[in-house]
């Protein structure tokens, strides 16, 4: 019994270990399929659990990571069939999406930086102002107008805070373009 049982713990800390590796990335693909933080994150929780349950059909063969995003994909797209109103992207959308997310993950393996972290670490170095108006418009999806209103900022001031944040982000992330 007890040798099932640290199958079982292994079993558990090898896809823990996959998760806390793609989690993030899958977090992204989804955020870009939904446009909707909270949505997101509950499909990327939704798809973790169909993972788990369904890891004796992964083929060990694939990547892990395509293997995700199909979950997460297909999650959504039970949630776009829920929900009629939602705008769905097309399949070249989703395919361009997904050759893009195949990218990072490559660079990600050949031991580059996660863009995704550096990117959070330059968000953070952002004054307030910079970082709220980036969250308020890129993450929450707000309208310029609506998020200039959350801010009590008029619209020129927040495309003028995107502007600078844009810039200070392309500096921070070294881009000379």
């Amino acid at each position: 019994m007890q040798a099932v049982a640290e199958i079982k713990l292994s079993k558990r800390e090898a896809f823990s270990e996959l998760a806390r590796e793609h989690h993030r990335e899958l977090l992204v693909y989804a955020r870009a399929l939904t446009r909707e933080e909270h949505q997101s994150r509950d499909i990327v929780q939704e798809s973790f659990v169909v993972a788990w349950q369904n890891m004796g059909k992964f083929d060990v063969t694939k990547d892990f990571g395509s293997w995700m995003r199909g979950i997460v994909r297909n999650k959504w797209k039970e949630q776009m069939r829920r929900n009629k109103r939602q705008i769905a992207l097309d399949d070249g959308a989703l395919e361009m999406m997904e050759a893009e997310m195949r990218t990072w993950q490559e660079l990600r393996q050949d031991g580059g930086p996660s863009v995704f972290m550096k990117l959070e670490q330059c968000l953070e170095k952002l004054p307030e102002g910079l970082m709220l108006s980036v969250q308020s418009f890129y993450y929450e999806g707000c309208s310029t107008d609506e998020a200039a209103e959350k801010m009590e900022v008029s619209g020129a001031t927040l495309r003028k805070r995107l502007e600078r944040a844009r810039q200070a982000l392309k500096e921070c992330l070294g881009g000379e373009n």
